[in-house]
């Protein structure tokens, strides 16, 4: 009696489906602090930019002259739409060998740095940031196009995530 073919599968599928599920990443998004962030920065430099076209043509030269006020206040509604499609894009994910990064929204890219390649992880948290309660973790390799950054991280977030690579760096380079 026949018990079946090799090609076909059995009650979970074929093999390779299962174990594929089993190795998928996990991807984390980034806190929405970010962009709340970039948002007042956008908001900021381009009202500043838009007050100063339409306003001073305005008062000096005629009111039609305020209309330059405009573009400056257009690039703003769409920055607005394109800072939130670009926050969406960022994610990474922890794997057993290797930290993914994932960005982008017209270009799409995929860093995946080996946690025995890394050098240097850094965090690191400017005058914004810090306002914002954010830091970066900054990833260092061998080699520089592989250098990654994760922006826009919760302080505590960014020093687990510092320490973990750290000492899986340090595990998976000891026989380099």
């Amino acid at each position: 009696m026949d018990t079946g073919s090799p090609h076909e599968a059995g009650p979970d599928g074929p093999q390779g489906t299962i174990e594929a599920v089993e190795h998928e990443p996990v991807w984390i998004a980034l806190p929405p602090g970010l962009l709340k962030m970039r948002r007042l920065l956008l908001v900021v430099w381009l009202g500043l930019i838009a007050l100063a076209a339409g306003l001073l043509p305005g008062l000096l030269a005629g009111p039609a002259w305020a209309a330059f006020a405009l573009p400056p206040l257009a690039l703003m509604a769409w920055g607005w739409v394109m800072t939130e499609r670009n926050w969406r894009s960022w994610r990474y994910a922890e794997r057993a060998d290797d930290l993914l990064i994932s960005r982008g929204v017209l270009w799409r890219e995929e860093t995946v740095v080996p946690y025995g390649r890394m050098q240097l992880v850094e965090v690191t948290s400017g005058p914004v940031e810090r306002h914002f309660g954010l830091a970066s973790v900054q990833l260092h390799t061998a080699a520089a196009a592989t250098d990654a950054t994760i922006p826009g991280l919760d302080p505590a977030e960014a020093e687990r995530l510092r320490d973990r690579l750290t000492e899986l760096g340090e595990a998976r380079s000891a026989g380099l």
